[in-house]
This record gives C-alpha cells, sequence and structure tokens, in this order.
C-alpha cells in the first residue's frame, strides 16, 4: 500500500463537518500548494491522492465521515488513487478502531497533525506559510479561527475530548492573517472559535475578544466581522460596547444558548440557569439595536419531560429569535453525559425538533415580512440563472437567509455592496428588486 508521491500530482481535500474544520483544511491546501502539489477542493476530479477531513462529534456527522471514506476504499484497492489518507476529528476518537476497520486507509491522523500528513506525502511544514491559506469559500468571504480546542465541560460534548484545552492565537497572528485574507480579496471575515467569547484568558488573563475586533476594525478593505459560536456563561458585556460602536462588525451573534430549564441546564454543566439565560438575551438585545441573535437548542436530552420542553419551546417563542437551529440529542461515549440514560424516545426527539422548528418557521416569516418596503444594504455573493443572491448583514453564508435580487441589466460583482428594495418575503429568503425606486 505504500506509495512513493512525486510534487506534482493532485490532491484532493474533501472536508466535512464545520467551519472551523474548513479553515485546517484551508491551511493544509496551502502547503501542499507551496509544496508543488497540484491541490482540488470538495471536487469530483481525479486525483491522486484523496484526504478525507473528517466531523466526530455526533452519530449522524459520524455516519457521514465513515461513508465518505469507504466511497475511496474500492477506488485504492483498484489503485485508482495512490494513496487515501484520513484526518480530522473522526480519526482523532477512533484512530484505531478505524485501522481496524478499513485498513485500505494508507494513514489516519487527527485534528493537529498537518506536519505529519505533509511528511506522509514526502513534504514539510513550512513556517513562512503561518497565516497563509487557500480560501475555498466564495472568494469574498473567510473564516477567522481564533483559538482551538475547549476548557468546558459540557456534559453532551465531545469536542474537548478531540481537540483539547482552549489555546488562543496572539492577536498579533490574527491581525496578520485577517490582513493576508483581506489582501486576496476577502471583505467579510466570520470570527470563529469552540468558545468565542473564551478567547484570551490562557494567552493574556482575560477575554480578548473586544480588544481583538478594535484591532480587526483598522483593516483596510475588510467590511464585515461576523461573530459565531460566543457562550453565553461569562459572556463579556464589554463586547456588546464594541459591537454598538463600529459599523464594520455585523450587528450579529450566534450563541447557542442550548435550552431554557435550569435543571437541564445545571445537568448540561453550562454555568448558566435559565434567569441568567434570559437576561442575557434581554441585555444583548438593549445594548445593540437591532441586533440578529442567531442560537441553537438540543431538545430530548436524557430526562427532558413535557413541561421543561415546553418551557424551552415557550422561550424560543418569548425571545423571537431571528435564526434557531435544532439538534436532537445524542447519546456519545466519552462524554459527562454517557453516564446519563438517554431514556427520551427517538420519535419523542425527532417530533419535539419538529415542533421548535415549525415555530421558528412563523418566527422567521414575521420577522422577513418586517423588512417588506425598505431598502437594505446586501453583499453580493453570486449569480443563479436571472437573478442574483446576496445577503444583509445579519445573515452569514451557508446557515441563513438569503436576498434574492432579480437581474440588473447593469453589472453587479461578487463581493460588491448595493441597496436593493424588498419587495416581497418568504421564510427564508427575502425577495428584492434591484431597479425599483
Amino acid at each position: 500500500m505504500k506509495t512513493r508521491l512525486s510534487k506534482n500530482q493532485t490532491v484532493n481535500i474533501l472536508t466535512l463537518g464545520c467551519s472551523k474544520n474548513l479553515v485546517d483544511s484551508e491551511v493544509l491546501l496551502r502547503q501542499l500548494q507551496a509544496a508543488g502539489f497540484k491541490i482540488l477542493h470538495d471536487s469530483d476530479k481525479q486525483a491522486d491522492v484523496v484526504i478525507v477531513n473528517t466531523c466526530g462529534f455526533i452519530h449522524d456527522a459520524k455516519e457521514e465521515s465513515v461513508n465518505t471514506i469507504l466511497q475511496y476504499t474500492q477506488a485504492r484497492k483498484n489503485g485508482d488513487l495512490q494513496k487515501l489518507i484520513v484526518m480530522g476529528c473522526l480519526s482523532e476518537r477512533y484512530k484505531e478502531e478505524l485501522i481496524r476497520e478499513i485498513p485500505e486507509v494508507d494513514a489516519f491522523f487527527g485534528v493537529n497533525d498537518v506536519n505529519a500528513i505533509l511528511q506522509s506525502l514526502n513534504s514539510e511544514f513550512k513556517d513562512a506559510l503561518l497565516g497563509e491559506r487557500v480560501i475555498t469559500t466564495l472568494p469574498h468571504y473567510a473564516y477567522l479561527k481564533i483559538s482551538e480546542g475547549c476548557d468546558r465541560t459540557c456534559s453532551f460534548c465531545a469536542i474537548p475530548g478531540i481537540r483539547g484545552k482552549n489555546i488562543s492565537r496572539s492577536v498579533e497572528s490574527l491581525v496578520k492573517e485577517a490582513s493576508f485574507l483581506v489582501d486576496q480579496g476577502v471583505k467579510e471575515l466570520m470570527l470563529i472559535a469552540q468558545d468565542l467569547t473564551y478567547y484570551g484568558i490562557d494567552l493574556y488573563g482575560k477575554r480578548m475578544l473586544p480588544d481583538l475586533l478594535e484591532e480587526l476594525v483598522k483593516i483596510n478593505g475588510l467590511e464585515w466581522i461576523r461573530l459565531h459560536y460566543a457562550y453565553p456563561a461569562g459572556f463579556p458585556v464589554e463586547l456588546l460596547d464594541v459591537m454598538a460602536r463600529h459599523d464594520k462588525i455585523c450587528k450579529y451573534i450566534d450563541i447557542p444558548l442550548q435550552h431554557v430549564n435550569s435543571r437541564i441546564l445545571k445537568s448540561m454543566r453550562r454555568n448558566i440557569d435559565g434567569e441568567g439565560t434570559r437576561k442575557l438575551v434581554k441585555t444583548i438585545r438593549e445594548k445593540v439595536p437591532g441586533i440578529t441573535i442567531r442560537s441553537s437548542f438540543i431538545v430530548g436530552y436524557p430526562g427532558e419531560t413535557a413541561a421543561e420542553f415546553a418551557e424551552l419551546r415557550d422561550f424560543i417563542a418569548e425571545s423571537s429569535f431571528e435564526r434557531v437551529g435544532v439538534f436532537t440529542y445524542s447519546h456519545e461515549e466519552n462524554t459527562p453525559a454517557w453516564q446519563l440514560q438517554d431514556n427520551v424516545r427517538p420519535a419523542i426527539k425527532a417530533r419535539r425538533a419538529e415542533e421548535i422548528m415549525l415555530l421558528q418557521q412563523d418566527i422567521s416569516a414575521s420577522h422577513n415580512n418586517s423588512f417588506v418596503g425598505r431598502k437594505v444594504k446586501i453583499m453580493v455573493d453570486k449569480q443563479e440563472g436571472d437573478y442574483w443572491i446576496g445577503r444583509t448583514e445579519f445573515d452569514s453564508p451557508e446557515v441563513d437567509n438569503e436576498v434574492i435580487v432579480k437581474k440588473y441589466p447593469g453589472k453587479l460583482v461578487p463581493g460588491d455592496f448595493t441597496e436593493v428594495l424588498i419587495t416581497s418575503a418568504d421564510m427564508y429568503d427575502l425577495i428584492a428588486d434591484y431597479s425599483a425606486e
């Protein structure tokens, strides 16, 4: 199975899971590119090497990762692939089992093994490229991972066991990387981490996200900064003052609350109760008027009663979150909740998730209808057929609403900003007329 590669061959990286995985793939792609390899990402084209960057967070993600690996094992057996490599969270978590079960894979690597992967391809990590990446998103936006790992011990989450303790990057290194991305044409940066608001404690002894933002807004050419994955407990309220002060920081925050019932939050080890959660949502809205809040929730957590679910449902209705994601609880080994009885039946979990999403459809439709008749600023993302697709500052790519603009007889350029008139809306999109007065 061992094959020696030349550096003019093609490597295709397939990325599964979250945006943090995507950043890891982009870093590796830049190193491979500099080594002389031809690089592809999520491509159906023929390649000499396929690297599957896996997710190992919950059952569905693990299943998708395994299925993706298996798609390429026959090609490896037949010699159509010179190497099949697996990296990322799944192989960090289940390396020994994977080696036994899928021997066709040449090598398994974890989440922090970029140098080892390069060595397996007869290359080496180039320190001079630190902060450089190959952008695989649309060229005008990118993710900026400000830290790795997590110090939290949420009962349902396997991530600390996979990615380790929180390790913050320095402000200087992040400004350097952000500047590199802007030089490549990026106009919008989405800040990501497992726990965004914990950033800096290990390096600086305090929460440094507000300070980091004050430096990032100084970068010429960077137009939008968006915040993802803020943790509610210990939320730095001064962050809201920075958001309100700078137009470059989108009035948008992604803050996974997970639940509102105090008993469940305590069992989840979220370090905040229902009252604190409600107070935080109120504070965010008061300090940043007009902000869009994206949150996610877990239904069917061990022992969740009908009354506790009803409290969550009512909280979502009362809070009128602009964006909501719902997950059914996944019982994961090597997490604190593994010791609990997974006693909410799958059918009940599914029904509760559906109930929340039906509720959220009505909330989203109401929010969207409030834009009808208003002019809004959008970033143009792409053209599809006779329409242009864009987003407001209240929408993150891939996960949120889009603005569908009638084709303009002139020329719109992806990455540019323009003003449009919202003429109609549905549950998840705004319809706009570019030419309307």
